[in-house]
Parts: C-alpha cells; structure tokens; sequence
C-alpha cells in the first residue's frame, strides 16, 4: 500500500484515526478514512463498500454434511458434549471416576473462591463423592499455579481444607490398578501425582493414557480452559474409559464462552490488546466480520497503522503482519463498521527519557510508547459507552513495556460501570480480569474468562482437542430427508469407511436401504461426497467423524431402524503386541448395542487374526450378553455381503487369508 501521507509535516489531523462508518453508533463529529482503489488513504465522512473488495470468508470448520439453517453458527465448530450434570446419582454408585481437574482454578494462589468458575469445579467433585462414587483426581500444577503447593501431599491436604472431604494422595499409579473401594458406603477420593513430572501427558502418550486410566470407569474432563491443548490426561484417557463427559467447571466455562460470543446484542465492540497479529489473524478476522467495530489497545494498534501508512518504529512493526492488517481493514470497509486505533501516547524517546505525550501520527523513529494518551482513552470511553455488548481480549500493552495501568484502569471502571446497566460486558486474560476485579465492586456480574488462549483459538475456528475428544459430542443436528429420498429405510453404517468402495457397492445392489459411512479422514469423505453428488445416489452418504465418540448421537438421530453395523480392517497398533485398535472402545460397542435393531447384526473383519479376534472379544465383552455368533465355523470363508473393500480386494489380491465374524443381536 502506498503511503501518500506526509509524516514529515504531522497533516493528519487526530480525529481522523476512526476507520469507516459503523450506522449504528452516533459518528456525525469524526472524519474517516477509506481505501481508494490503488490502496491510497483518502479522508472522506462516508464509506463506499464497492470500492475495496470483500475477498475474506469467514469459514468456522467444513461442514461435510447437510445440516439445518439455524444450526450454522459460530458454534458449530463446538460439540455438544454429555455433561456430568445429565448422570443421576444412582448411575455413579460404585463406579470409579477419574476427574481432570484445572489446577490453575483449584489451586491457584489468589483464588477468587465465590467465582462461579471455583464453585462448579469443587461441586463436581462433591456431586460424585455424594453419589457414591470413588473419585481419582488428576491434574498438573508447578510454583507458578501456587508456590505453597509443591507435593502430591500439599495439594491433598489443600483440597480437603476446601473441600471439606478427606483427599488421599497416591505414591504411584503406574504398573497397577487404582486402589480399589475400600468401603462401597464410604467412597474415597484420591489424588494422583503431579502429571508436569510426566513428558507422556504432554506427548498425549497411548501407554501413559491407558495406565492413567486403569481401572476407571468414567471419565469427567473438568478442565476446559486446557481444552485447548492435547494431553493425555484430557485426550488420550478417553479412548480407554467406558464413558467421557463434561463435569460442571468444564460446563461452566463453555457456558461462558457461548455467552461472549453466542449471544447477540447491538452496537457490539470488540476491544482487542496485546499483539502477535499474524498468528492471530484468523481471530481478529472473525471478530471483525461479527462485531459492530474493534478497538486496538495493544500492539496490533501498530500493525493497522502501518498498513494505512501511518509512521510506526521499525521496532514496533511486526515481520509479516502487514497482509493479515490490510486483510482485517478491508472486511471493516466492506461490512461498514469502524476500526479505533490510539489517537496519542504517553511515549519515551531515546534521548529524552521523560515522558511525553505524542499524537498517533507523529510517531516517528525514537519513540516508545509506554501507555494510552488522554485523547485516546477520551475516544474509546465515547464508543463503548454507546455500546450494548463489549468483548475485552488481550493486554493494554505497547511495546516491551509492562501492562499500561492507568488506561487499563480506566478502562476496567469504565466497564464495570457499563455492566450495571444494559451493556454485556466480557473480559478476557488473566491482566485484564485482574484489573476489571481490582477496580470494580461488580466484577461479578461481568462474563469474566481468565484463560485467553482458549478462546483466541476457539476465535480461529480451531476444534478444541480437549472438547472433541469427550463422548456423544457431535456438532450438528442432521438433516436426514435432505440426505436420503426416504430416511425411513433400514440403515447400514460402515465404521471406518475408507474411500467409500464397500459402500457404494452395497448402495447400488440393495435400492431398499440407506448406507452411512463414518471415516476420520476428511480428504476420503470428500471424495465419496463428490461421488455421491456426481452418480445422484440418494441412499449413500458419508460424515468425517470419529465415530468412537459420535456414533450415538449421530445415530440416535436416524428416523429409521439401524439393522447392520460393520466394522472392517481397522488400522493396527503394531506398538502394542495384541495389536489393539483404539477405536473398538467399550463406548462405541455399548452404543451400538443401544442402537442396533432387535435382530440386527454386526459384521467384523480384518486380514490380520489378533485384530479380529479382539474385535470378536470385546464385542462379546461389553454387548450386555446381547451378542451371539451367527455361523459355527470360526471364521466366515466368503463375504456375505458380495461388496468388498478396497483393502478386502487388495489382501485377497495378495492370497492374504480374511478374519470374517457375523454377530446377531438376541433379544435375551
């Protein structure tokens, strides 16, 4: 972009820092500015959207399937998880439940324990100790979380202060089972060692996971600010448990996260802190394209500066940034909304060590600001107090200086005094909560979320690995008369579909029943979708999913019977002896069982015999004794089904033998 804008002189005046029109707030005493064809700053009071063009798609996840219209929001990248609150007591006696909770909401050392974030996460441990449940706590904590608490044993006395409960530490969990219930009437709660002395947690280790969880019957994630991140202790354990859900912290703060940005109220303002643009680009991006207008108070300030060709110090200027700042400056014009950047600074220069007041566009080489100038806290206090809802994200931060705490506190007053009245206020990072708690008696009536990065990748439309990975979660309700001529028809679901072959051939040979295929590998699914919409086929259709952790909830949904499940030639895992496969999970067994017709059947298959026979003994294990094999040889010799898989053609191409098994469902 060409800088036509002579910085020598200074002869942008101030107000001219707001970009574009935003029609719903009053902008009748400011000048904006546009972009002209050729990329140049031009001063005018109106914008024209025609003149820059909109070539950015806010896109929240591939939607590899049909779904209603008023499901397709911003939360569609969000599943829609069991929560621990759905489990009646009765349910938990006797069941050992292992609890991920977060150490920096537990044990951290200035607590906030009235927060409705604190209060959820101690009742969902006291919710499963009343229910008569064991309860093994696991989490990770280190000096910073609270420098009193260093041992397994500090943080077991800790939690029996709080919790009123005894908390029992273990010396080790690894090479045995859990304790098992002493006294089924006096369940037990214990706390497992500190999981930062183990790298496999961070590496989402399949051993370390399974020897976690030995022994477990429930899983309960109470740990969603971390939902981010993939952690054995978060992600790994759920393969291994006979069922993952949401515990109340967890459901607390997706409650919150749905609040900041699920609800809708007008003029909304984003105001966005601290830096890093090109990594948070997609962020940025979607919150210009869903607000009313964004307020910069950090250093990305400096970044939408310098793609409108203001003066910024090379210091301040971030390598690569200056595309995604053009890219988020184009959206606002073409949505019509303002962008607000600092009109001043409270700067120091490298000469001159006291600190002066510098104009946004007099900023030259020499100078570093340090903090928000009167003018600008002047301009931002007049946008959000015409606003309805406000979104606080990142530090008010410049350079390498700490946080600025005058302006962050003027802000934090501001909004404090905002939300007593019809504005929804929400704060987020640990600084900004920190402020709007120090400064405001109502902090508590504010949607506060201390964990940033959560959200900012939540804000890129990034799945949470910590979310996805949690039982029955699937993001849409689907739409099956869009999918099938007739959704009333016997349904046949392939497990692992692969590229679709056994399908199609089984969709073309039987017109009188519908076929589903549930494969991981999104490259696959848009192959078979393609070939389905390319051949017309109305009784075929595949879903990228996991289906260990979403076939009950996509299949509950069908209005037809599932007479037929099959599962074929799943990948091995040749690190383990047995060669166990970690989708053939008991949640996924007992969910098919739930579901599967009276008479309905199961087919298995695999070229190598230590995977079919696990398939065979799992599926014997945990069918609730509902299973039953459906021929006397140990083996089926042929295919029933006349269809073959590719892998099928490709191991019989080799002379390889196939495992074949066929299970019927009794109604015993």
């Amino acid at each position: 972009m060409s800088r036509i804008l002579d910085m020598r002189h200074c002869r942008l005046s101030p107000s001219s820092l707001m970009l574009f029109t935003c029609k719903s707030l009053d902008s009748s005493n400011a000048n904006y500015l546009k972009l002209n064809n050729k990329g140049a700053l031009k001063s005018s009071l109106q914008a024209n959207s025609s003149e820059v063009g909109f070539d950015h798609i806010t896109y929240r996840g591939s939607l590899s399937l049909k779904v209603k219209e008023d499901d397709v929001n911003a939360f569609d990248a969000l599943p829609h998880v069991r929560y621990l609150s759905e489990f009646q007591k009765d349910e938990l006696m006797g069941k050992v439940v292992m609890v991920r909770f977060d150490s920096n909401v537990l044990l951290g050392e200035k607590q906030n324990q009235q927060s409705r974030i604190f209060i959820s996460a101690l009742s969902t441990i006291t919710y499963l100790h009343e229910a008569g449940a064991k309860v093994i706590l696991t989490s990770s904590w280190s000096v910073k979380t609270n420098s009193k608490l260093h041992s397994a044993e500090s943080v077991s006395a800790y939690l029996s202060s709080i919790l009123k409960l005894r908390v029992i530490p273990m010396k080790s969990f690894r090479g045995h089972e859990h304790p098992k219930m002493e006294d089924s009437m006096k369940p037990s709660i214990y706390l497992v060692e500190n999981l930062s002395q183990f790298k496999e947690d961070l590496a989402n280790s399949s051993r370390f996971s399974e020897e976690l969880s030995s022994g477990v019957d429930i899983f309960v994630n109470d740990a969603f600010f971390q939902s981010h991140k993939v952690l054995a202790s978060t992600v790994g354990v759920t393969s291994f448990v006979y069922a993952s859900v949401a515990g109340f912290q967890f459901e607390e703060g997706l409650a919150q996260l749905k609040n900041a940005f699920g609800t809708k109220r007008n003029p909304y303002i984003a105001m966005v802190g601290g830096g890093n643009l090109v990594e948070k680009a997609a962020a940025v991006q979607y919150l210009v394209s869903s607000s009313d207008g964004l307020v910069f108070v950090g250093n990305m300030a400096f970044q939408i500066m310098h793609a409108l060709g203001l003066p910024v110090p090379r210091k301040l200027v971030e390598a690569g940034a200056f595309n995604e700042a053009i890219r988020i400056i184009q959206i606002a014009k073409s949505r019509n909304i303002p962008i607000l950047f600092p009109k001043d600074f409270w700067c120091i220069n490298d000469r001159l060590k006291k600190p002066q007041l510098v104009p946004t566009h007099c900023l030259l080489e020499g100078w570093s600001p340090f903090a928000l100038g009167p003018n600008s806290l002047e301009e931002i206090t007049t946008l959000l107090s015409k606003s309805k809802k406000i979104v606080w994200i990142g530090p008010v931060k410049f350079g390498l200086s700490i946080q600025d705490s005058y302006g962050t506190s003027i802000l934090a007053k501001l909004l404090g005094r905002l939300s007593q009245g019809n504005c929804d206020v929400t704060v987020i990072g640990n600084m900004a909560c920190k402020a709007l708690m120090g400064e405001s008696s109502v902090s508590s009536i504010c949607n506060v979320i201390e964990n940033a990065s959560i959200v900012w990748e939540f804000l890129k439309g990034r799945n949470l690995p910590g979310l996805m990975a949690l039982d029955r979660g699937y993001p849409y309700n689907i739409d099956w008369h869009a999918i099938y001529d007739d959704p009333a028809r016997p349904l046949l679901v392939d497990i692992g579909s692969g590229n679709g072959l056994f399908l199609f051939g089984m969709a073309r040979k039987m017109k009188d029943m519908n076929f589903l295929g549930l494969e991981m590998n999104g490259k696959l699914v848009k192959r078979c979708l393609e070939t389905v919409r390319q051949s017309g086929l109305k009784n075929g259709y595949f879903i990228e999913t996991n289906a260990t952790s979403t076939f009950r909830s996509i299949v509950s949904g069908y209005p037809g019977e599932l007479v037929l499940a099959s599962i074929q030639c799943p990948n091995p895992d040749f690190n383990r002896p047995e060669h166990r496969w970690k989708m053939v999970q008991r949640s996924l067994i007992e969910a098919i069982n739930d579901l599967l017709s009276p008479d309905g059947k199961v087919f298995l298959q695999s070229d190598i015999e230590a995977v079919a026979l696990r398939m065979k003994q799992q599926f014997l294990k945990y069918g609730k004794g509902k299973f039953t094999i459906d021929h006397q040889e140990e083996w089926l010799k042929e295919n029933p089904f006349g269809a073959q898989s590719d892998w099928e053609q490709h191991v019989l191409h080799r002379g390889v033998p196939m495992y074949r098994l066929m299970l019927s469902k009794s109604l015993r």
